[in-house]
């Protein structure tokens, strides 16, 4: 008797579906992680008492981020 679900083979070469969405995560999380770090940098060498240039860059990082999960996403 034949199994009714048969396991699919992708072809030699594709990946599942799901690796594209980690692929995203971590190019978020790098986008993010990178943007912070700059502003880190600029608000210790400005010594400037308020975090201005950190959350300045955070929050541009997080659209920025953002904006490439949204071009990604609507390929």
């Amino acid at each position: 008797m034949k199994n009714p679900n048969p396991k699919k083979k992708s072809p030699q070469g594709e990946y599942p579906e799901y690796v594209k969405y980690i692929g995203l995560a971590f190019q978020m999380c790098a986008i993010i992680g990178l943007g912070t770090w700059l502003g880190w940098i600029i608000q210790e060498s400005s010594q400037m008492k308020f975090p201005v240039w950190l959350l300045l860059c955070c929050f541009v990082s997080i659209g920025i981020a953002f904006y490439s999960l949204f071009v990604s996403m609507k390929k």
